[in-house]
């Protein structure tokens, strides 16, 4: 009877999962299904990754186009595994245990176009791969990275694959490179070489007259001499020891349009095609520097370099004059040259003039010492300038010049030198947006005179599109006037500056409609007056790095999102900070680094209880029991009933005191009036009982 109670639900369950699948087909099974192998169906695409097979489903729809069984566990693909998928066109095996693939898979699938056989085992049987392959007239992409392949086995499994447009060899353990790799890859576009172990390409990619793309990155170059694949337009190099990079001497035009070579051990500027249609030169983090001139005032006007090139028995000489790297190269359409992470100390006269397209400038983290703004070195076009991180002590603009840096929008001075600016360096700057002129020392005007003269000052009042200025560090003292009218300042940053803040806000007057998020760390705030309620605009507040005793009253009507009280001397905020607009509106508050007292975490509680509220340090946020630091996350109990008993109402525990000592002295009375209550009788009817007449 039991077991026939058991079974008696079946069809029924049954009998609803039937209904399920009749109501999902009915509607949205036509763009999503689950087969009986735990396959999605999304449209034409079957999706069976992460599933434990070890085999290719054989149950799914036969018209499917692509097909996706990544992560899974199989080891052969059989010649009758696709057979019934017969409109296949892409079909994804990355990261399973493929092994091989038999000759006469893939013969009910010639349609194929893209081929995902990523992060396997192809080397141990790859001549047979390779016939498998040989089967795919209409492949397109095709990707083989992670497979431990040599060079070798590269060249028999691409040997038949004409078609290809696309290929990636990535992850594999390629050395060396000649022509006999890609020799029949006649239509490929697009090449992916990074993270091999190449350090040397023979006349490899000659045959490719349609490559477009090509990526070596995280290799083992050390040089690219006689550079000369016009057609190429997007060429990345980047994170090799190449300490060369020489282009052909020809004035044909290369279609190149992207270089980079980045992160490696170049020692000179690149000589680059003399025709081009660069537009972006990376080579941030390499050895290079300009030889002209040296740091001592010595000067290699005729030095010379050669460069000896030896092919088999043929032997050419190269000779190169250290200052004109770039001297024959058409730069007229280059407009990102980033330089950054190098040592060059001065720019040649006239290097940047053959650059008037420019529109992006990175020579942050060099040796630079001057940087010159004349009319022979136009930056007419120039938005992004970074020269952050320098050893700068002057900004030159030549006099009477032409209007320096007219469309500049973003520039990056921090971490220099300076101590001051050209006078009109921002006069025709009338799209500027970001500023950041920290880690210098520089004041801002107005200034004071002293015996007559001002001192030097950085003048942005008046910069209508400024929104963004950083003065960190900059060594600010006694800020006041009106140093920001004029501007529109969103953000603004002030940290570093111990000697600022002598006395309230008031010249922040100008921008406090405006002001968005506001920077006062480490800026030796102490009062809690400080008034903020002018700033109805702000969102991001810092106050971390001071001695703030206790919140700032005027905080809390405001409706910041985000707020930083780290590494300042709070014992508690206020116990209803999270009812207040303040509580309401916080998004994000850093909190760690303050001796906060447990027995008055209240409003701690509260705003962990808020639900949008996020602390990003809570676990590191600590409070003072006695001589004892604890995790305020998770107080021990004993600490937690402790504290009650210290923080009870003192009327209260006053009472508590008095109520044994007055029951005390109740019980006593009591007992005393009853011990002597026979006598006290007595005596009271001794001494007033009289006789009374009736």
């Amino acid at each position: 009877r039991a077991a026939a109670e058991m079974e008696a639900p079946l069809p029924v369950l049954s009998l609803l999962l039937v209904l399920l699948a009749v109501g999902w087909g009915d509607g949205a099974g036509a763009a999503w299904a689950m087969s009986p192998g735990g396959c999605e169906h999304v449209q034409s695409t079957a999706v069976c990754k992460r599933k434990w097979l070890s085999s290719v489903p054989g149950n799914l729809q036969s018209d499917i186009e692509e097909l996706l069984l990544d992560d899974n566990t199989i080891r052969v693909l059989g010649r009758a595994s696709l057979l019934s998928y017969y409109q296949l066109k892409h079909l994804s095996l990355t990261k399973n245990r493929m092994e091989l693939i038999e000759p006469g898979a893939f013969l009910g699938s010639r349609g194929l176009h893209a081929l995902s056989l990523a992060d396997n085992l192809l080397f141990t049987n790859y001549s047979l791969t390779a016939a498998a392959l040989s089967a795919l007239p209409a492949l397109r992409t095709l990707d083989l990275s992670g497979n431990q392949l040599n060079e070798d086995m590269a060249s028999v499994l691409l040997t038949n694959l004409s078609s290809l447009e696309s290929l990636s060899m990535a992850r594999n353990v390629i050395m060396r490179l000649d022509s006999s790799v890609f020799t029949n890859l006649t239509q490929l576009v697009e090449l992916n070489l990074e993270r091999n172990y190449i350090f040397e390409i023979d006349q490899a990619f000659e045959g490719l007259q349609r490559l477009q793309r090509l990526n070596i990155a995280y290799n083992y170059m050390t040089c690219i001499v006689d550079f000369n694949l016009t057609q190429l337009r997007v060429l990345n190099v980047s994170y090799n020891i190449i300490e060369w990079f020489l282009a052909l001497e020809s004035d044909d035009l290369f279609e190149l349009e992207v270089l980079d070579l980045s992160h490696n051990q170049l020692l000179f500027f690149p000589v680059l095609p003399r025709q081009s249609k660069l537009h972006s030169l990376l080579l941030k983090d390499n050895k290079m520097s300009f030889y002209q001139l040296l740091p001592n005032g010595t000067s290699l006007e005729n030095v010379t370099v050669q460069f000896l090139l030896i092919d088999g028995n043929t032997t050419n000489i190269t000779t190169v004059r250290l200052w004109d790297e770039v001297c024959y190269s058409n730069l007229s359409s280059l407009r990102l040259l980033d330089m950054s992470q190098n040592q060059f100390w001065y720019l040649p006269e006239g290097f940047l003039a053959k650059m008037p397209a420019l529109t992006h400038l990175k020579l942050n983290q060099n040796c630079l010492e001057t940087f010159h703004l004349s009319e022979r070195d136009p930056l007419a076009m120039l938005t992004d300038l970074d020269l952050s991180q320098n050893l700068l002590m002057e900004l030159w603009e030549d006099t009477g010049a032409g209007p320096a840096l007219p469309s500049l929008q973003l520039f990056n001075l921090s971490t220099n030198m300076l101590r001051a600016l050209p006078a009109g360096v921002f006069t025709h700057t009338k799209q500027i947006t970001t500023v950041d002129l920290s880690y210098n020392r520089l004041d801002l005007c107005p200034q004071l005179a002293v015996l007559g003269r001002s001192a030097p000052c950085v003048d942005v009042r008046g910069l209508a599109t400024l929104t963004r200025l950083s003065l960190a560090g900059c060594g600010l003292r006694d800020l006041s006037g009106h140093p920001f009218r004029g501007t529109a300042l969103t953000h603004l940053d002030l940290s570093d500056n111990r000697e600022a803040l002598s006395g309230d806000l008031g010249w922040l007057r100008d921008v406090a409609v405006t002001l968005q998020v506001l920077s006062l760390r480490n800026t030796n705030l102490s009062s809690a007056s400080l008034d903020f309620s002018a700033f109805q605009s702000l969102v991001g507040l810092d106050l971390s790095g001071n001695t703030l005793t206790a919140l700032p009253a005027s905080l809390g009507a405001l409706k910041l999102r985000s707020l930083d009280l780290r590494d300042n001397c709070l014992t508690a905020l206020p116990a209803d900070v999270a009812w207040r607009p303040l509580g309401r509106s916080l998004q994000e508050l850093y909190l760690s680094r303050n001796p906060y007292n447990c027995c008055t975490l209240g409003w701690w509680e509260a705003l962990r209880r808020v639900e949008r509220l996020h602390v990003p340090d809570r676990r590191e946020v600590t409070c003072n029991y006695d001589s004892q630091r604890l995790n305020a996350w998770v107080l021990p109990e004993p600490v937690l009933r402790d504290c009650r008993w210290r923080t009870a109402d003192t009327a209260l525990l006053y009472l508590v005191l008095a109520l044994p000592t007055c029951l005390t002295l109740l019980v006593a009375f009591t007992v005393v009036f009853l011990m002597l209550k026979p006598k006290l009788l007595k005596m009271v009817k001794r001494r007033c009982g009289v006789s009374s007449p009736y």
